[in-house]
């Protein structure tokens, strides 16, 4: 997974930009620092034990949003 995401341009605004395909997205605040954490190779579980603790959310909500966003990542050939 980490090749393909390693691959990306992304902006500090949380604009992504994919040079294989010329796809362009944007991400929020929250979904930049999922990004980037996946793009360091972070595990879902830790980035989303990182997101409850920083955000105040129950772990099981992080971890929900944590695996709807690798699954769009995926859903745009970023991930396998």
């Amino acid at each position: 997974m980490m090749q393909k995401l390693s691959r990306l341009a992304v902006s500090a605004e949380g604009f992504v930009f994919n040079p294989a395909s010329g796809d362009s997205f944007q991400v929020s605040a929250t979904g930049l620092r999922v990004l980037n954490a996946l793009r360091e190779g972070q595990a879902e579980d830790q980035i989303a034990h990182s997101l409850a603790e920083t955000y105040q959310v129950e772990l099981e909500d992080a971890r929900r949003d944590v695996a709807e966003f690798c699954a769009a990542l995926k859903s745009f050939g970023l991930t396998s």
